[in-house]
């Protein structure tokens, strides 16, 4: 059985939610909803791969402290294969305020060490007993960038909101074969798919929130997926990680990347419906059955 080994990203986010995003100007709020939730894009493929049966573990960093411990207690609770280095700046936090239509203005109120003591041998075994490895674009995965590459197996990478020539990605990007990004920050985002893939790389996904999903193969096949409106819109936290999920369970079950598509847009649709990274119904059952539904 595949087993994944997904490599960082755990936050502990605090999200607000507006009718719509505040203008650049001061002013006051006087109510608004707000909860707090496990974030960032590790836990989301490691929640959502675990919801869909995927054979998976999750390493990342955190703080020794209620915000860390919280995180802890949450991927345990959900049956999370969890490893973890604390780090001395604490937990990384956010302040998402979201609007009603999914918008997100994220705030970085505190971040992870940039080189933190890392366990390398932990992740060495993690890495020998996975036939697939999720490399996420936190700034501590930056120093397991050549272990990963000696490792010799499949990297899939999500950059999330790339813009073009972004030095800061490039070492992902030279690390994986296979490649998901967003494009939001891409006045051209198939020149860049064909730049990506002109550079080796197996395959390349770009997401675009309500407009869908488009994907280049490495044989030269464009190929176009629409969003699915499936349940009201809760919170959009998460729904490109449960897409990355829902298409790589579709891949490893070797359905055609067209196929791959509809169960990553399935799968993206259903959290928006969700307070939580993953919606609570995700399930492999679920997602056939609104497939052919």
């Amino acid at each position: 059985m595949d087993k994944v080994f997904i490599i960082g990203g755990t936050t502990f986010d605090h999200i607000v939610h507006l009718p719509e995003l505040p203008p650049a100007v001061p002013h006051t709020i006087h109510q608004a909803i707000f909860h707090e939730a496990t974030g960032s894009t590790g836990s989301g493929k490691a929640l959502a791969l675990n919801k869909l049966g995927v054979l998976s573990s999750l390493y990342s960093i955190l703080g020794d402290d209620i915000y860390g411990h919280s995180i802890i207690r949450h991927l345990h609770e959900e049956s999370i294969e969890f490893y973890f280095d604390y780090d001395p700046a604490g937990t990384e936090r956010h302040i998402n305020l979201m609007d009603v239509e999914g918008g997100r203005i994220s705030i970085f109120v505190t971040q992870s060490s940039e080189k933190p003591a890392i366990n390398l041998p932990l992740i060495e075994a993690q890495m020998q007993q996975s036939s697939l490895i999720v490399l996420n674009i936190i700034a501590y995965c930056k120093a397991l960038v050549p272990v990963v590459k000696a490792s010799g197996k499949p990297v899939w990478t999500d950059l999330h909101d790339y813009t073009d020539n972004n030095s800061y990605h490039e070492p992902f990007i030279e690390a994986s074969d296979v490649i998901f990004l967003s494009s939001d920050n891409l006045p051209d985002y198939r020149r860049t798919m064909q730049e990506l893939m002109d550079r080796g790389k197996q395959l390349v996904v770009c997401t675009h929130g309500k407009y869908g999903s488009t994907a280049l193969t490495s044989e030269g096949e464009w190929i176009e997926q629409q969003a699915y409106n499936l349940v009201p819109m809760v919170d959009a936290n998460g729904a490109g990680d449960n897409y990355f999920a829902g298409f790589l369970w579709a891949f490893l079950q070797q359905k055609p990347i067209s196929e791959c598509m509809k169960y990553g847009s399935i799968c993206g649709a259903l959290c928006v419906g969700s307070k939580q990274l993953v919606h609570k119904e995700l399930s492999v059952e679920k997602l056939n059955y609104l497939l052919k539904n």
